[in-house]
């Protein structure tokens, strides 16, 4: 890398997802394809089918969903770096929750069969972990930090995703997500939107499945990354082998640091972002810390670049 390098690229995480999401470029891009062929061996059912025509309910099934986004961003990915010529190497690389599963096959840390086969297993923990300790996901708009954590100070939730300005997310049991929703009324906050996830990501309510997840990681083949993916616990890129595990371990349980990812990101003088994946969800958020920022979504054949 050179000091002259100034792109990103950002990889999306569940909820970016859509019924279709990748079939153009299956039919296409031959190397896409064969990213979606690989993806059906690898897991041993039809996932590109499930991409293409659903039905949406098993599609948005945590265990589906996962190895689905993170299969249709790879394709897009193989696919951009053959056809788009806007496309340049990255300086750091990160994705959200899910997606940071995707940033280190990118980056050459983890391969794409040890992923797929690794966010399966994550999205069925986390489903388990769901049913074990009922509770959900509760997006905030419009308030600071400060105001969100006096509300899970008083009802018991955690914070889970600090998005973007004015976005942040809390998990918690479903008491404790109706005693905040009940709070936030409260103190006029204009929007407190309930998330169609099946458990309390990121929060303590994963605890129950952690040791489980944490032997997964221990045992999985990784390398030393060839670009620096800037972690969602810390805002920091990892480097090291030891730090990738313990950034996954912790992930799952722990707060997904989006804005701060992306500030660090735009301090090192970063000024173009690709989000290449499913949907536009990211871009979004970018461009809510970062105004000044240009984005590109690469998301099938007929992507904006």
């Amino acid at each position: 890398m050179t000091g002259a390098a100034k792109v990103a690229y950002v990889f999306p995480g569940q909820a970016s997802q859509e019924v279709g999401m990748g079939f153009d470029l299956y039919q296409s891009s031959p190397i896409a394809r064969e990213v979606f062929y690989q993806a059906d061996d690898i897991l041993g059912f039809s996932l590109s089918q499930l991409c293409f025509n659903g039905p949406e309910e098993e599609l948005v099934k945590t265990v589906n969903v996962q190895p689905a986004i993170l299969a249709c961003s790879i394709a897009c990915l193989k696919y951009a770096q053959e056809s788009v010529d806007a496309l340049n190497t990255a300086s750091f690389l990160a994705g959200h929750s899910l997606g940071e599963y995707t940033a280190l096959v990118a980056a050459g840390a983890l391969e794409f069969d040890d992923a797929l086969k690794l966010v399966r297993e994550r999205g069925r923990l986390m489903y388990e972990a769901g049913q074990r300790n009922k509770g959900g996901m509760l997006a905030i708009i419009g308030t600071e930090l400060g105001l969100i954590e006096e509300i899970c100070l008083y009802s018991g939730c955690n914070i889970s995703n600090i998005n973007c300005p004015g976005q942040i997310v809390i998990s918690g049991a479903i008491d404790a997500l109706n005693e905040a929703s009940k709070l936030a009324k409260e103190k006029k906050i204009r929007r407190a939107i309930p998330l169609r996830v099946s458990g309390a990501f990121h929060s303590s309510l994963m605890e129950p499945v952690m040791a489980e997840f944490q032997q997964l990681i221990s045992k999985l083949p990784l390398s030393t990354p060839n670009y620096p993916v800037v972690a969602n616990v810390t805002a920091q890129p990892l480097v090291g082998i030891s730090e990738i595990r313990e950034e996954l371990v912790k992930q799952l349980r722990c707060c997904i640091q989006w804005q701060s990812s992306i500030e660090y990101i735009r301090d090192k003088g970063v000024s173009t972002f690709y989000e290449i994946g499913p949907g536009k969800v990211l871009s979004g958020l970018i461009k809510r810390i970062y105004p000044d920022a240009e984005i590109f979504t690469i998301s099938g054949k007929q992507s904006v670049v």
